[in-house]
């Protein structure tokens, strides 16, 4: 595999093992071959840009406050929840793990902003999913679908992009999932 520079996936053998890596490649490999379509790259674009600084789930938040004065608590609590998910992976789990991600500043047929951080976990999976974890939480079970997949969109969006390893992906949304489970029961015991 060659340098992050190329735009070409980068040997993650010594992060995660071999295992992980012909993982990550394969699933390059396989988004590859929906890279060019252009509703694919559109859709992902977009959930990749709208992912940032999960500016989606804080739209998401707000369209919701307008409802009644319950879902406008909830936004203060989604928004403060996104907050501390945002430190805790990108000041802490990022830093004990930095892993190289993919290219530097994702494929050169996407626009797409250079992170700053390292690869591993994907910030925009973990937010996502904490977010999806609060909104189902709060909407009932028969949301999960609409919340989730559009989680499963925004995470993906990252390894589209080549941001991100699919690996870096999957960890996000197993931390966002633990995050948003912890942020629903402490919710719970503070607001009742």
């Amino acid at each position: 595999m060659s340098s992050p520079e190329s735009g070409q996936t980068v040997n993650t053998d010594q992060h995660f093992g071999a295992t992980v890596a012909r993982l990550d490649q394969w699933a390059d490999d396989q988004l590859e071959k929906l890279r060019g379509n252009p509703i694919a790259d559109a859709l992902f674009t977009t959930a990749s840009h709208v992912g940032d600084f999960s500016v989606l789930w804080h739209i998401i938040g707000i369209a919701r406050s307008v409802t009644n004065q319950q879902r406008a608590r909830q936004t203060l609590v989604l928004s403060s929840v996104l907050g501390v998910e945002s430190l805790i992976v990108n000041q802490g789990v990022k830093r004990l793990f930095r892993r190289v991600r993919p290219t530097v500043a994702g494929d050169d047929r996407f626009d797409v902003r250079q992170p700053s951080t390292s690869s591993f976990p994907s910030g925009h999976a973990s937010s996502a999913f904490t977010a999806a974890t609060l909104l189902v939480a709060w909407d009932g079970r028969r949301t999960a679908p609409m919340w989730f997949g559009l989680a499963c969109i925004v995470g993906l969006s990252r390894a589209y992009v080549r941001i991100h390893h699919v690996s870096d992906v999957v960890g996000g949304a197993l931390l966002g999932l633990t995050l948003g489970a912890i942020a629903k029961r402490v919710v719970r015991k503070i607001l009742g």
